[in-house]
C-alpha cells in the first residue's frame, strides 16, 4: 500500500477544506493518507506525528516516513522549515514543484521556442522612466506585481491625447505625468513589477473574458486535461478573475455564442495548446532541475484574430468553480501521487532522456556588426531584442577591438543562444583579424563613412574595402545585412559572397523599410511592415540616424523569427551612454550629450536633433573631428553650411582647425557675434555662463578622445535641477 504525506503549513486539517477530499479518494484509490506539518518531522526516528481522518474526524497518529508527498502548503510560509523541507526532498519524492513567479515562468517559456510566440513582451519596471518608454511604445499596458496572485495589485493603464487614465480594481480615475509617475516610484518602492502590452481579449458584448487550461499528470503519469473554461469580467472591469468578481461558464455554449463555425477548432486548439505547453514546462523541470512537475494552470486571451496569448501559468492553481471538477482534481492528484511513488526508475530515465534530446544545439546565431556609425546602437538594439526570447551573449558597449574580441571568445559559453558583437576599425586587416577568432554566420553593415578615412588617403573606397573584409570573412553562406540608403555602401565587395544579402532603409525601397519617421516627447516614432502587417514603433532615443540602427536589428530578429511583439518591447532598449543622452536641467535647459564619437556624418545628425527639439535658442558646440586627413578642411566647410543651413542660434566650436567650421558658416551669412572658437575648455565653460539664458536646447557633440564630456559635466554642475 502507497502512503502519501499531505504536508501544509497549517496545523489544523480542518482549516484546509481539501484535506478532507485527499484523504477520502486516498482511500477509494487505496492507499493510506495522512496530514502533517514540517514541525512534525522525526529524523531521528524517521517517523512523523501526522493526522489520519477516521469516521469523520482527524486524529493524531505516528506514521511512518510517507512513499510520496502532496506539497500543498503556501510556499513562503514553508519558507521557514527550508532545512527540513529540503532533508525530506531528498529521499522521498514530492509531487509538487516550484516553476517559480509570473517573471520566472515567462522566462522559461522562452527556452520552449515554439512557445515564446504566444508570451506577451513583460520586462520587470527598473524605475519610472523606463515604465514611461513602455506605455510611449505600446499606448496600453498592464502593471502589476511580480509575485501577486488572484488578480491583485493589477493597474491597467492608458495614453491618452492630455494624462493617462488608469483602472485599478473597480476605480477608474485620470492622472497627469507627474501624478502617474509618483504612483509608479512608490509602487516600485515597494515591490517588484512587471509591465506588459494590453491584449485585449472581449466577447461580442464587450465583456473582458479569457480562458483557465488546468492540467494535470494522472495515475499513468501523462497528461491530461482537467478542464477548460471560460472566465467572463462583469461590464466595466478589465479583471476576469473569479475573485474579483468575474464569473464563468461551460466551455462548449460558450464557443458556440462567440465563435459560431469556428468553435469546434477552437476548442480543439485550446486543448492541444494545453497539453503540448505543459509537456514542455516539464521538460524545462527536467532539463534545469531534473525534477517533474504534476499540474499547472494557464490563462490565456484570444485576441481579434483569434491568436492565442499566454497571460500567466500557475504552478498552484486552484480547483475549478464546480465540486465535481474539483473532485477531478482530487483524483488526478492521488493517482498521479501512487505513480509517482511507485515508478521513480522510469522517471528516472524520462529525465535523462530528455537531457539527451535537447543535448543538441541548433547553430547559434553569431552576429557581427561594422560600420562607419551605428555599430553600438545597433548592438545594443539587437542584443535586447533577442533577449526577449533568447540568452544573449552581447559584447560591452565600446568593447570593439580585436583584444575585445580574443576576450569574447572566452567568455562565450554553450549556453549563449545568440551571440552579438560589434568589430572596429581603423586600418585594413583589423575586421580579417575579428572574424579569424569568432566567425561570424550573420553580418551588418551599418554604413560606409568618413571615420578613418585619413587612414585611408582619404579615399572612402578604402574604407569600404576595409568594412568588406567582414563579408569576407564571415560564413560565406550566411546572412549579410546592409543599408540600401548609404551611397557608400555601393562600393562593399558583396559580388562573390554566396550567402543572403538583406536591405534596410528609409528613403530607399528595401526589404526592410522604416516610414513614418517623426520625433516624439522622449523619442522616435515611425512604422514597419513586419510579417505582412503595418507595426508602429518607438525607441527611446531622438535622431533619425537612430531609426536607421533600429532597423538593422528589427531586421535580423524579424529574420531569427522573434515576433513584432517581441521587438517592439525589445525596441526599449537601454541605451548605450552619453549617446543622445538628454539632461534636463535648472532654468528649462536642455542639454544634448552626444560625446563619444565624432565625424561629419555624425555631427549633422546631431545637429538634425538639436533643430528638432529645440524649443527656443538651439547653441551646438562642436568638438575636432580626428582621422579625417585631407578631407578634413573640406567636411569642416560642410558642417558650417549646415549649421547654417538649420538655423542655428550660437555656433560654438572647440579643438585643432575647428575654427574652419565657424569661418564657413559666416562666408554663407551666419552671424560673427553668433561664432566663438577656442583652445581652452576653460575660457569656453567661462563663455557658457555670460551667454546661456533660460530655454536654451544645447548641443555638445565630440569624440570621447577631445574629452567633450567634461563640458556636459560642467553645464549639468553648473545648472543642477533643484531636488524635489
Amino acid at each position: 500500500m502507497t502512503v502519501i504525506g499531505m504536508l501544509h503549513h497549517r496545523k489544523d486539517p480542518n482549516t484546509v477544506i481539501k484535506s478532507y477530499a485527499y484523504a477520502i479518494v486516498a482511500k477509494a484509490e487505496g492507499a493510506s493518507f495522512f496530514y502533517f506539518t514540517p514541525g512534525a518531522v522525526n529524523f531521528t526516528n524517521r517517523s512523523i506525528r501526522g493526522q489520519v481522518y477516521e469516521n469523520g474526524q482527524w486524529k493524531k497518529r505516528n506514521m511512518p516516513f510517507p512513499d510520496v508527498i502532496y506539497n500543498a502548503g503556501s510556499p513562503e510560509k514553508l519558507a521557514k522549515s527550508k532545512i527540513i523541507i529540503q532533508k525530506l526532498r531528498a529521499e522521498i519524492p514530492f509531487t509538487t514543484h516550484s516553476i517559480g513567479n509570473k517573471w520566472n515562468v515567462n522566462e522559461r517559456l522562452k527556452e520552449a521556442k515554439e512557445f515564446s510566440n504566444y508570451l506577451i513582451p513583460t520586462e520587470i519596471v527598473k524605475n519610472s522612466d523606463h515604465f514611461f518608454h513602455f506605455i510611449t511604445a505600446f499606448k496600453e499596458i498592464v502593471f502589476k506585481p511580480i509575485d501577486g496572485r488572484k488578480g491583485q495589485g493589477i493597474y491597467f493603464i492608458s495614453k491618452l491625447d492630455q494624462g493617462f487614465q488608469v483602472i485599478h480594481n473597480t476605480e477608474t480615475n485620470k492622472y497627469s505625468e507627474q501624478q502617474l509617475r509618483r504612483l509608479i516610484n512608490e509602487k516600485l518602492a515597494a515591490e517588484t513589477f512587471i509591465v506588459q502590452p494590453y491584449i485585449r481579449s472581449v466577447t461580442k458584448s464587450g465583456q473582458v473574458f479569457d480562458f483557465r487550461l488546468h492540467v494535470q499528470k494522472n495515475g499513468e503519469g501523462k497528461w491530461v486535461i482537467t478542464t477548460i473554461y471560460p472566465r467572463i469580467a462583469p461590464i466595466g472591469s478589465i479583471i476576469a478573475n473569479i475573485n474579483n468578481g468575474g464569473y464563468t461558464n461551460y466551455l462548449e455554449p460558450f464557443l458556440q455564442q462567440e465563435f459560431k463555425g469556428e468553435a469546434f477548432n477552437i476548442k480543439r486548439t485550446l486543448e492541444h495548446f494545453s497539453l503540448a505547453l505543459a509537456q514542455h514546462l516539464d521538460e524545462l523541470q527536467m532539463l534545469q532541475y531534473e525534477e517533474v512537475i504534476d499540474e499547472i494552470g494557464i490563462d490565456i486571451g484570444l485576441d481579434q484574430n483569434h491568436k492565442i496569448w499566454i497571460y500567466e501559468v500557475n504552478w498552484r492553481p486552484g480547483c475549478p468553480p464546480a465540486f465535481y471538477l474539483e473532485l477531478d482534481v482530487v483524483i488526478h492528484s492521488i493517482q498521479y501521487a501512487i505513480y509517482l511513488a511507485t515508478h521513480q526508475k522510469a522517471i528516472r530515465e524520462k529525465i535523462s532522456e530528455v537531457k539527451r534530446k535537447h543535448g543538441k544545439k541548433e547553430n547559434t546565431p553569431i552576429i557581427a556588426i561594422t560600420g562607419s556609425a551605428g555599430k553600438t546602437t545597433s548592438k545594443a538594439f539587437l542584443a535586447s531584442i533577442l533577449s526577449k526570447r533568447l540568452h544573449v551573449f552581447e559584447s560591452k558597449d565600446y568593447w570593439n577591438t580585436t583584444e575585445h574580441t580574443e576576450k569574447h571568445a572566452a567568455e562565450i559559453k554553450p549556453t549563449h543562444e545568440a551571440v552579438v558583437l560589434e568589430y572596429g576599425m581603423a586600418y585594413p586587416g583589423v575586421i580579417t583579424k575579428h572574424c579569424s577568432i569568432i566567425q561570424p554566420n550573420i553580418s551588418i553593415v551599418t554604413n560606409v563613412g568618413l571615420a578613418h578615412v585619413g587612414n585611408f588617403d582619404g579615399d572612402i573606397r578604402g574604407v569600404a574595402k576595409a568594412k568588406s573584409e567582414l563579408i569576407h570573412g564571415m560564413d560565406q553562406h550566411g546572412v549579410l545585412f546592409i543599408n540600401k540608403d548609404d551611397p557608400n555602401s555601393k562600393y562593399l565587395e558583396t559580388e562573390n559572397f554566396k550567402g543572403k544579402i538583406i536591405t534596410t532603409g528609409i528613403k530607399s525601397k528595401a526589404d526592410y523599410r522604416a516610414y513614418g519617421v517623426t520625433y516624439g516627447e522622449n523619442g522616435m516614432n515611425f512604422k514597419v511592415r513586419l510579417q505582412g502587417k503595418e507595426i508602429s514603433l518607438f525607441i527611446p532615443i531622438f535622431g533619425e540616424h537612430h531609426v536607421y540602427n533600429a532597423l538593422n536589428a528589427i531586421a535580423v530578429a524579424d529574420y531569427l523569427g522573434l515576433s513584432p511583439l517581441e521587438i517592439k518591447a525589445g525596441l526599449i532598449f537601454k541605451k548605450p551612454p552619453r549617446r543622445m543622452t538628454i539632461y534636463h536641467l535648472r532654468d528649462d535647459l536642455t542639454v544634448i550629450d552626444d560625446t563619444v564619437h565624432s565625424h561629419p556624418q555624425g555631427v549633422k545628425a546631431a545637429i538634425d536633433v538639436l533643430t528638432q527639439i529645440g524649443k527656443q535658442r538651439k547653441i551646438a558646440i562642436i568638438g575636432q573631428m580626428r582621422e579625417l586627413g585631407d578631407l578634413r578642411e573640406m567636411e569642416y566647410r560642410k558642417v558650417g553650411d549646415y549649421a547654417h543651413e538649420k538655423e542655428i542660434d550660437l555656433l560654438i566650436t572647440y579643438g585643432f582647425r575647428t575654427e574652419e567650421i565657424g569661418l564657413q558658416a559666416k562666408r554663407k551669412g551666419f552671424p560673427e557675434e553668433n561664432i566663438y572658437h577656442f583652445t581652452d575648455r576653460e575660457k569656453l565653460h567661462d563663455l557658457l555662463k555670460k551667454v546661456i539664458r533660460k530655454g536654451d536646447t544645447i548641443l555638445v557633440k565630440g569624440a570621447s578622445k577631445t574629452n567633450m564630456f567634461d563640458t556636459v559635466k560642467f553645464l549639468d554642475g553648473t545648472y543642477e535641477p533643484p531636488t524635489s
